[in-house]
């Protein structure tokens, strides 16, 4: 009695605002040991070839390193000729453990990899958070 109950609990604590998100899914979609993922990486980009071109959009695979590493690296490495004009990335992604009309925005100001912190740009955050379906 008096004690909040566990899913109520859990509510709470998931909705909570973070500072920094944790990995997810380093060690099994691709290496949590940074040594290991920064190899891995300059050696897909260092294979996939290179256009004359600099997109403003890309789509690119994220299943793990194993199944989509090659095609993702090939989509990225378009936009290794502009890498220090690039001012702003926009990561769209689909909802993978539940389904929800509209599109979600991440609490975590920051998000952790192997490779160190991503930073969230908290002031376009709130802009979108004040458009419908968001």
């Amino acid at each position: 009695m008096g004690r909040t109950p566990p899913a109520r609990a859990a509510r709470r604590d998931r909705d909570a605002p973070l500072s920094t998100r944790p990995p997810s899914v380093a060690g099994s979609f691709y290496p949590a040991d940074p040594v290991e993922l920064a190899a891995t990486v300059d050696r897909l980009l260092a294979a996939a070839p290179r256009v004359a071109t600099s997109p403003k959009a890309l789509v690119v695979p994220h299943a793990g390193y194993a199944y989509s590493g090659p095609i993702a690296a090939t989509g990225h490495a378009t936009l290794l000729p502009a890498r220090h004009e690039i001012t702003r990335v926009v990561l769209l992604g689909p909802a993978h453990r539940v389904a929800f009309d509209g599109c979600a925005l991440p609490r975590a100001d920051a998000f952790r990899t192997p490779l160190g912190e991503v930073a969230v740009d908290t002031e376009a955050r709130t802009v979108l958070a004040g458009m419908p379906g968001v």
